[in-house]
Formats: structure tokens, sequence, C-alpha cells
């Protein structure tokens, strides 16, 4: 059976619970690569990606645009290497309910799942490995070093999802689940329906105030999230 729906879940307050990991990781990079925190340490992470974190973090120190993006690769590997170094140090764990949401839909031959996450690539694997996840779960993905603004990554992973599957994948069965405003909002991009759970920073009622499809407190009512993610309601 060919996919029909596309399922793209964000990470930190989704997936896991980084327990300040990718902050600790964060800090220590941008010091190490640019000579500076700069303003970091009042950046709210939440619904941001990696990229625009740098631009909120330097731009008040006087550092260009154009100098951060010609040091995104390097600053790839470092903050990598930082977080395998520390992530044992921090209680990584999965969010409720997600695991067995992921596994459901991973054995369900009509969805394809990828990720829309803020996080650069390089963290992704680390992050999801410490949570006990498959990182192979997730056929594709957008990431926070491929733009500085959240919306530009699902019209990647719609994009990539349809080369990966061969199919024509509709945006009106793309489903983007995230923990913060950021996650509802970018979904506009590809006019993808979305679902949002308060396991994050944001209560329900907050979410409830950006207009997402669906809102959870968290997404341990299995049954009840396959249902919102499959149009029909049922796994086919």
């Amino acid at each position: 059976m060919q996919p029909k729906y596309l399922v793209l879940f964000d990470i930190d307050g989704t997936l896991l619970h980084s327990g300040g990991c990718g902050r600790a990781a964060t800090r220590l990079a941008v010091h190490d690569v640019f000579g500076t925190t700069g303003a970091l340490d009042q950046v709210d992470f939440a619904g941001m990606t990696d990229w625009g974190i740098l631009h909120a973090a330097l731009e008040p120190t006087g550092i260009a645009r154009h100098t951060i993006e010609s040091q995104l690769p390097h600053y790839m590997d470092v903050v990598a290497e930082h977080l395998a170094a520390i992530i044992d140090d921090f209680p990584v764990r999965p969010c409720a309910g997600a695991p067995e949401v992921v596994t459901s839909l991973r054995d369900n031959p009509s969805a394809l799942l990828g990720l829309v996450t803020g996080n650069m690539a390089s963290l992704v694997p680390i992050k999801l490995q410490a949570a006990e996840y498959d990182t192979a779960d997730f056929k594709i993905g957008a990431y926070g070093s491929e733009g500085w603004q959240r919306p530009m990554l699902p019209p990647l992973a719609l994009e990539r999802a349809r080369t990966y599957s061969g199919v024509d994948l509709l945006a009106e069965h793309t489903v983007i689940i995230g923990d913060t405003p950021g996650d509802i909002t970018c979904a506009a991009s590809i006019g993808a329906r979305t679902i949002a759970v308060a396991t994050g920073p944001f209560s329900m009622e907050q979410l409830s105030a950006y207009q997402p499809d669906h809102v959870f407190e968290t997404l341990a009512n299995e049954q009840a999230v396959l249902a919102a993610i499959l149009k029909n309601g049922h796994l086919e």
C-alpha cells in the first residue's frame, strides 16, 4: 500500500523532554565558534529553529547574518560534539504517549513518518536515540539548519516525502504535530493540518488560541490521537 498520510513530528516537547541538554550544548558551541554567547541567555528557544536562535543571540553583538550562515556547517559539527558529550548527564525521556503513537503509525502502511524540527540536523539522531526512539522510523525530515524561520521547513519536508515515496502526497493529508504556537502556524506554509500537544511549555488553552485542528494534553490517548491524524478516523 502506498502512503496516504504524511505525519511530521516536532522533537523537543513533542517526542521527548530534553531536560535542557540542547540549550547547554548550544551555549558551549556558540561560544566555541563565535567567541561569545551574545544574548543567548535571553532567547526563548520554544518554536524557534537553531539557525534563528543564532540570529537572535548574535545579531545584537554585531555579528552579521552572512557571517552566521558561513559558519553553519562548522557550528553543526561543534554543537553535535558537545551534545553527544553531555547528553547522558541530562534526564532525556520520551513524552507521554509519543512512542506508542510513533509505533502505531510506523506499522500503518498508509502513513509516512517524518520530522519538522528546529534542531540542527546533526542533533536529531543524538536526541532521538537518547530517548530510545529508532531514527529509522522517521523517513524524511526538515531541520533547523535549513531555515532561520520555522515556516521555511514544511515545504522542504513535503517535497522530500513526495520524492521518497514516489507519491504526490497531499497537503491536506499532511499533519504537523508540535507543542508550540510556531509548530501550529508553520503549517500554513503548505496548508497542512495541525495537532498541538501540551507536553511542552504551553498549556492547552494557550495552544488553542492559535487554532490547531486538534489539541491534546498529551499523546497518551493513542486512539484519539490516531483518529485525529488519520482523517477518516481509523487505521487503514
